[in-house]
């Protein structure tokens, strides 16, 4: 037996986990989705992940049929019948089945999916040791065409970035935006420390509104430490005394290296370091226990 799928209203096995050819999720990209993490029988802030996950949905006119704590119940069954302790949920919610054009209104009804599994991260050198990371040149999509914000399985944009970065030799990747201004990774939000100042691009410059991001923003204000959301280019990065990247997967990876340019002393900084113990306690009291 595989894992236990749902799908559509059942929990099935993986191997009975099917869709048609024709949903528009698969043929154009038409859907949102969540990456979320399962700690210690816990799902990290589930309610926050469920909340962006309805906002997207929202954005792109696709209307969720399954009450919010419905949802959440859902998300906790997954996690139970699978036995995951620590893992990962991916729920996927597509526009669904409908013909090979591109009128959602030929879509009835949503698809809907919850993957509860194991994880495979960073190793753990680049948390002890740092990661080296570079600037593509695929830029970011632009929030006046589509939202970055969006959580949508259109994820062409981060994809063609991330095989640039692989092809160079590197595990994640800078994106600018089309004036030049940093906006994300290919796969998570980036921070940089320069004279006890912590800074982030703004999500508007076309960076995900990253659920880690938002949660290591609490950590940094309930410390007294403020997070400026601000513009700003590569030249503050390769100047910064510490930079790092949060993200579902990643957590809080240190960064020791950008386009060759050495971050502080190139190793990971206590700042840094400070953050990723402090990410570890406020985990703890931020997720949804599975088991009440």
């Amino acid at each position: 037996m595989g894992l236990q799928i749902y799908i559509d209203g059942k929990f099935v096995d993986e191997s009975e986990a099917k869709i048609s050819v024709f949903d528009h999720g698969l043929l154009y990209g038409d859907g949102v989705f969540e990456g979320i993490r399962v700690y210690d029988n816990g799902i990290f802030e589930l309610e926050a992940h469920l909340e962006r996950l309805y906002d997207s949905a929202k954005a792109i006119n696709l209307k969720i049929e399954i009450p919010f704590n419905e949802m959440i119940e859902l998300h906790c069954e997954a996690v139970r019948r699978n036995k995951i302790k620590d893992g990962y949920i991916r729920t996927v919610i597509t526009r669904g089945k409908g013909d090979l054009g591109l009128d959602p209104r030929k879509c009835p009804k949503p698809t809907i999916f919850i993957i509860a599994a194991t994880i495979t991260l960073y190793p753990p050198e680049f948390y002890e040791k740092g990661l080296k990371i570079m600037t593509v040149s695929t830029r970011r999509n632009r929030p006046d065409v589509l939202s970055p914000r969006i959580k949508s399985l259109n994820y062409l944009n981060n994809i063609i970035a991330k095989i640039e970065a692989t092809n160079a030799g590197c595990l994640e990747a800078i994106m600018l935006n089309t004036e030049g201004y940093v906006a994300e990774c290919t796969g998570d939000n980036i921070f940089y420390l320069k004279k006890n100042k912590i800074y982030t691009p703004p999500t508007y410059l076309g960076a995900l509104e990253g659920i880690t991001r938002n949660s290591i923003i609490n950590i940094l204000h309930n410390g007294g430490i403020d997070v400026i959301e601000k513009p700003f280019t590569l030249y503050e990065l390769y100047t910064a005394e510490e930079v790092f990247l949060t993200g579902t997967a990643a957590e809080v990876v240190p960064i020791v290296e950008i386009d060759a340019r050495q971050i502080g002393n190139g190793k990971p900084g206590k700042f840094t370091k400070q953050i990723i113990a402090n990410f570890k306690e406020y985990v703890k009291k931020h997720s949804y226990p599975v088991y009440k």
